[in-house]
């Protein structure tokens, strides 16, 4: 496929592989609860996604700060931590960090909301209480193939249902909202971003590479059962026009050279097809990479550091 394809027809093609899901609107999310800290507010919301499932999520409202002001949306990762969920956002992590509230602390409202199976929708699958985590994920993905839809698809549903209802706070600056995440967290995002146009900046954090480079290694236990989108291969589309499409918006990928998730080969196939696309544009400085020498699967502390910089200059 060529460079510039035209972005409506590319998120036409992708929005096809996600399969019959219903348009992302904004919801009407109802306020369950208010906590004031020391430097934030935080909120904790629901709403219903369009097929009868409640997402969860938080709002975190960083005191002593000029309104409107630029948001993120930040992604949990899987990784297996089915019940952590959106508590990614706020929960000190194994680097030292809680993201989202780095995120606040350096000026950013911050919204996550629980993925289908995570945190609060642990038991959120057709067997109910009887099916917790990666039961409930397999039992959603043989759910929604039966339907016509994809786990992958509503989970991107979800997402961007949760950035219209960002969108819409008056707390927030709509011209200035960025995407960002971790692992599974990185493919939401980078799947966010290249399907809505008002992000305006992405950063994806150790997920990165082609579906083909991926799949020839032959790891495909390595991902869970959400990474696989039908006919992704069959397509004619990888990631590479996944990221590409985001053009001329900023993205910064930070992500190991020697992830088995994902191998060097397909990243290298994505930065040069996708950077490329930038130059067509005139955006070359706006699509940024990071390469960590030596490292897998991981969320460095300077990860959680350059992504906040990142935001800072480009939001």
């Amino acid at each position: 496929m060529g460079l510039t394809l035209d972005p409506k027809e590319t998120r036409k093609a992708l929005w096809g592989l996600l399969g019959d899901i219903p348009t992302p609107a904004l919801p009407q999310a109802a306020l369950i609860s208010t906590r004031r800290e020391a430097a934030y507010t935080l909120e904790r919301f629901t709403f219903t996604n369009g097929v009868g499932d409640i997402v969860y999520g938080y709002l975190i409202l960083p005191h002593d700060i000029d309104y409107p002001a630029p948001a993120v949306l930040y992604h949990h990762e899987h990784g297996g931590k089915y019940p952590l969920g959106k508590d990614a956002a706020i929960r000190i992590r194994e680097n030292g960090f809680a993201p989202g509230l780095g995120l606040a602390e350096a000026g950013f409202v911050v919204m996550a909301v629980d993925a289908y199976g995570f945190g609060q929708r642990e038991h959120q699958g057709p067997a109910g209480e009887r099916e917790r985590g990666r039961e409930t994920e397999l039992s959603l993905f043989k759910h929604f193939l039966w339907q016509g839809k994809t786990l992958w698809g509503m989970m991107v549903h979800d997402d961007l249902s949760a950035l219209a209802y960002l969108r819409s706070r008056p707390e927030v600056d709509a011209e200035r909202i960025g995407a960002a995440g971790m692992s599974l967290g990185a493919s939401r995002s980078t799947w966010v971003g290249a399907l809505d146009e008002s992000v305006k900046a992405v950063v994806p954090i150790s997920q990165m590479t082609r579906y083909r480079d991926f799949a020839d290694a032959g790891d495909l236990a390595l991902h869970a059962i959400y990474y696989y989108v039908p006919g992704m291969l069959a397509s004619g589309f990888d990631m590479e026009h996944i990221v590409a499409v985001t053009a001329p918006r900023h993205q910064l990928i930070l992500t190991g050279d020697s992830d088995p998730l994902s191998p060097i080969a397909g990243i290298h196939a994505v930065m040069k097809h996708a950077r490329a696309a930038y130059r067509e544009l005139g955006a070359a400085d706006k699509l940024e990479i990071v390469l960590y020498e030596g490292v897998a699967h991981a969320y460095l502390p300077a990860m959680v550091e350059a992504a906040t910089e990142f935001f800072r200059r480009t939001l």
